[in-house]
C-alpha cells in the first residue's frame, strides 16, 4: 500500500504545477554545478502535508528498488521550465 502511495503522490507532483514548484523549492537541494539533491525526509513530510503516507524506506524501494518504471523523481518538465529561474 506504501508503494501505491508513493506512487500516487509522485502522479500529483507531476500533474500540478503548483504542487510541482512546491515540491521542487522544499524538497530539492541544489548543489554545485546543476547536481540537484533531494531531501528524502522533506519530501515524506511534504507528501504527508498533502495526506500522502509513506517512509523513506518505502520512497527508497519505489525510486531504487523497483527496476525499470520506477517512480522517478520529476525534473524540468517543459511545462514547469517557465517557473524557475536559473
Amino acid at each position: 500500500m506504501s508503494l501505491e502511495q508513493v506512487d500516487a503522490f509522485y502522479d500529483i507532483v507531476a500533474s500540478d504545477q503548483g504542487i510541482y514548484e512546491q515540491y521542487y523549492n522544499g524538497c530539492c537541494i541544489r548543489g554545485l554545478f546543476g547536481i540537484w539533491n533531494w531531501d528524502k525526509t522533506k519530501i515524506v513530510n511534504f507528501a504527508a502535508s498533502l495526506g500522502f503516507e509513506f517512509t523513506e524506506s518505502d520512497l527508497d524501494m519505489a525510486l531504487f528498488e523497483s527496476g525499470a518504471g520506477a517512480v522517478q523523481y520529476p525534473t524540468s518538465s517543459p511545462s514547469y521550465e517557465h517557473a524557475h529561474s536559473y
